[in-house]
């Protein structure tokens, strides 16, 4: 199953959270109100698991063989598979550089990793799912093009939201990563245990 490229609001909508990793717009009052309503329809235990994981799957902007493929992972590192899955998930170098500010959107971050605008430990990474590690160097290619589209965003970026594991230098567009994210750091609210039991089956 490929990316989803589809109306972001309406994913939202339907899962009924917010999605900052998707889209940075929420729906009006009148659109949660008619959410909610349907919402206190009683779900089976599968609807349940289904919509946190779709959560996931849309806030990182993955397909679903990817996302199994991170639970396969989690499973077989030591540890809560729950918390490791979002760790996997949240330093991934897409994520980010959307954490850092750096772009509106994970699909927007992604598409500067692609473009061959930021870099890693002094060298281009051009692999959104590049794994991140504590003591990288994230930064921004010394171009102009790069500082501008990165400009564009840090101005609208608050400096509070960046997460705990993260430091950034926006003067010399450089940020480090100084540890794996901790839980209460991750960017979406979900049962990640809720996750692993829809794919206990499949791994």
């Amino acid at each position: 199953m490929s990316r989803y490229r589809g109306p972001r609001l309406k994913i939202v909508r339907r899962l009924d959270t917010p999605l900052p990793g998707l889209t940075s717009k929420v729906p009006d009052s009148k659109s949660r109100a008619s959410v909610s309503q349907s919402s206190r329809k009683d779900k089976s235990e599968y609807r349940i698991r289904l919509e946190e994981k779709q959560k996931l799957r849309f806030h990182y902007g993955i397909t679903e063989r990817q996302l199994l493929r991170y639970v396969r992972i989690a499973r077989r590192a030591k540890g809560s598979t729950g918390q490791v899955l979002l760790q996997l998930l949240e330093m991934r170098l897409d994520n980010t550089v959307f954490r850092l500010g750096m772009a509106p959107t994970i699909p927007a971050a992604r598409q500067l990793v692609n473009h061959g605008h930021v870099i890693v430990n002094e060298r281009v990474v051009d692999i959104p799912s590049y794994r991140c590690k504590p003591q990288d160097i994230i930064s921004i290619r010394d171009r102009v093009r790069s500082r501008e589209l990165i400009d564009k965003n840090l101005t609208t970026f608050q400096q509070s939201k960046l997460p705990s594991h993260l430091t950034f230098n926006q003067k010399n567009y450089r940020a480090a990563v100084n540890q794996l994210v901790n839980r209460k750091s991750i960017g979406i609210k979900v049962n990640e245990l809720l996750v692993v039991e829809y794919y206990s089956r499949q791994v």
